[in-house]
């Protein structure tokens, strides 16, 4: 007999297994998932579908009767991004982690208390896990399932993060560029230029402008967007169609945008470089990376800071951590119990939804048809006993109902 978690399955495609480069050319901006994510769930069959996007991250979670092999992930692969070749779409379902039922709940609860997470400790997967339910939720991807394993989940993040100190002295990626940042001896007056005002660089602005930081240009796509970080910073905003013409100068140059394609081309570099032979520092958190990598390669003077270089500092972040991670574990171990049991009332209360309706009509029928000619002879107290009766009746027979199905079903082993 299956599990009643066995439809579950998620698969995971993390910087762990595969370099960020491949990894990236998985990545959906908001407008691909809603043209997209809508399909992948019709034509490969999913009951649910959630999809989380990360810098080094995606994980489809689905509920499907369907096997989940090598095979099938080639396929979501290749349907995600047609433009992969058939080799890259065998490395990346062949690296791909497979999670089923209990062990996938697990999954789901490590990831959001950032265990998974390439710095460990970071409180951004959290929001993200948040906001990447509430989007599919609102394409109409998600149900029943994924509603309550999502707030199982938020409420196993916080309690990871109150009761233990996996998060304390808080790292991220954003925190880890910064720490390198300050260690090539940058100036407080330096030219600085953000390509995006999304998430990501809006915490890379808080961490320059806290530390004295005051000359701030930003570019992007929607100038809306640019001129609120812009505002906040005391800086100049631009549309990112405007950053070729831009004659300024640049001393730190700071990338992340939601794009699949590469913004800061060689060519482009090379342009706002103007020429200037002082030394110029590349931050890129994109993913897919957003610049190019000659970039890096055309002169010396340049320094290129992105998720790739920033993994030894993440790995040394875990190893301070590892007992905390044991302490997280043993939390998420009884939460992702816990969420069993959850889902096993659910599936009662559902199935059982229609019970208190049939029985009232049952009642009716009694009332109104089967035994109206006796009922009708009855005076007028006799009958509004026998409806207090009848209710009585009624009320605890649901109760017993759903409450016997509840031991039977909570005791079972399926």
């Amino acid at each position: 007999m299956l599990n009643i978690l066995d439809t579950f399955k998620v698969i995971s495609f993390t910087h762990k297994t595969l370099p960020l480069e491949l990894l990236g050319k998985l990545h959906l901006t908001s407008e691909e998932q809603t043209t997209l994510l809508g399909e992948l769930k019709f034509n490969f069959g999913f009951e649910e579908l959630m999809f989380l996007n990360t810098c080094n991250r995606i994980e489809l979670y689905v509920k499907t009767n369907s096997e989940i092999c090598a095979a099938a992930i080639k396929k979501i692969c290749l349907f995600i991004n047609k433009k992969l070749t058939e080799n890259e779409a065998a490395l990346l379902s062949d690296s791909a982690e497979i999670f089923t039922g209990q062990q996938g709940v697990e999954h789901v609860l490590k990831v959001a208390s950032s265990l998974e997470s390439m710095v460990v400790g970071e409180r951004e997967i959290i929001t993200q896990v948040r906001k990447s339910y509430d989007f599919c939720n609102m394409l109409g991807l998600t149900r029943d399932f994924l509603r309550l394993l999502v707030k199982q989940t938020i409420e196993t993040a916080k309690e990871v993060y109150t009761k233990t100190d996996i998060a304390k002295n808080p790292v991220s990626i954003v925190s880890l560029a910064y720490r390198q940042l300050r260690q090539l001896g940058i100036k407080n007056d330096a030219r600085i230029l953000f390509v995006g005002s999304g998430e990501t660089n809006s915490a890379m602005a808080n961490y320059l402008q806290k530390h004295k930081f005051a000359n701030f240009t930003v570019f992007n796509r929607t100038l809306g967007n640019a001129q609120k970080l812009a505002k906040t910073l005391g800086g100049e905003a631009y549309e990112l169609s405007q950053l070729e013409s831009f004659n300024n100068g640049f001393d730190v140059l700071v990338v992340c945008t939601g794009s699949n394609k590469t913004i800061i081309t060689n060519q482009l570099f090379l342009k706002l470089n103007l020429n200037e032979t002082s030394r110029k520092i590349i931050i890129d958190l994109s993913l897919p990376a957003n610049v190019e990598e000659d970039v890096a390669n055309s002169t010396n003077k340049v320094t290129l800071i992105n998720i790739n270089s920033l993994k030894l500092q993440a790995e040394a972040n875990m190893q301070l951590r590892k007992n905390e991670i044991i302490k997280c574990e043993a939390i998420i171990k009884v939460k992702s119990q816990q969420f069993l049991w959850l889902h096993k009332e659910r599936r009662i209360e559902l199935a059982f939804g229609e019970v208190p309706r049939q029985v009232r009509a049952i009642k009716d029928l009694a009332l109104n048809e089967v035994f109206a000619k006796e009922i009708n002879s009855l005076d007028t107290q006799s009958k509004e006993v026998l409806d207090k009766v009848l209710a009585y009746v009624e009320k605890k027979y649901n109760a017993v109902a759903i409450k016997t199905a509840k031991n039977v079903l909570l005791n079972s082993k399926d």
